[in-house]
């Protein structure tokens, strides 16, 4: 048996893992694939893909692109999700705050720096034309240090997946002010440099298997209701967020599009000089 771990966030966006580790899909390729939640989010993945207490991540694109660039040692072996990340804008349900224009200069909730709660709170303050080097952040760990840090009044507004969050605007914890879609693909598999070195042909395998369950995972009878039940959401919400995901079928990720992104993240100020796009992917499926 080859030994691999893979992480994500314990959202509705990787339920396809869990069906296929529960239906032991791995094992029967002698593979050991191993479930490890990171509620911290990309920030955190991209440590544990350092540190090598992960082998494969399911990460923000954003995140990952600006720390391989950093230097963590990874490639991105194929998008995952290929439609937007809907992000949230929350403040607390007390808030004072009523309208995108009022937060300018409001403390802003990240779970860690090179987080996408810190990368698209920055592209957010572009979009709204405001002094990017003005902002102010206070690192919170994850979805729990938002509601506390919002509640206690540490920070003022939070920037979390729309539809993961929306239970709490529901319950009255987080007032919603608006959104900010990803102006790319949002979710991208992550592989360390070492693992794909070692254990190529197994990580394909995973990728096989994973993509052919996300092929067919919108035509599972009940799943609307299967992940209501599961993530504590409204069917309706579940509903929505089925029709706009897109999963990717298996295609590795372009240099084309890498170029694209890196673009953006240089205008946005996320990054703050582009590079070489084939450092950054490794294609599977040559």
């Amino acid at each position: 048996m080859i030994n691999l771990k893979v992480g994500g966030v314990p959202e509705h966006f990787n339920y396809p893992w869990y069906i296929t580790l529960k239906n032991k899909e791995y094992s029967k390729y002698n593979i050991n694939l191993r479930w490890q939640d990171y509620p911290g989010g990309t920030g955190q993945m991209c440590k544990a893909l350092r540190d090598g207490t992960v082998d494969i991540a399911i990460v923000l694109t954003e995140g990952i692109l600006k720390d391989i660039g950093a230097g963590n040692p990874s490639k991105i072996a194929q998008t995952f999700v290929k439609s937007p990340l809907i992000w949230g804008i929350h403040v607390g349900a007390q808030s004072p705050f009523k309208k995108i224009e009022d937060l300018e200069h409001a403390t802003i909730a990240i779970s860690r720096f090179g987080s996408g709660s810190h990368l698209m709170a920055i592209v957010n303050a572009h979009n709204q034309g405001w002094d990017i080097s003005k902002l102010k952040f206070k690192v919170v760990g994850n979805l729990q240090g938002g509601i506390d840090a919002l509640t206690t009044g540490d920070a003022d507004y939070f920037m979390w997946e729309h539809f993961t969050t929306k239970p709490l605007v529901d319950d009255g914890t987080f007032r919603r002010i608006d959104d900010c879609p990803t102006p790319w693909p949002c979710f991208v598999i992550a592989v360390r440099n070492e693992v794909i070195e070692n254990n190529f042909n197994e990580v394909k395998k995973v990728l096989d298997i994973i993509n052919k369950e996300t092929k067919s995972f919108k035509k599972i009878k009940t799943i609307d209701k299967i992940l209501a039940k599961r993530y504590g959401q409204q069917l309706e919400d579940i509903q929505q967020w089925l029709k706009i995901t897109e999963w990717n079928d298996g295609k590795p990720m372009s240099k084309n599009l890498v170029t694209r992104i890196q673009n953006k993240m240089v205008t946005f100020n996320v990054i703050e000089e582009k590079k070489n796009s084939a450092m950054f992917i490794k294609n599977m499926y040559i």
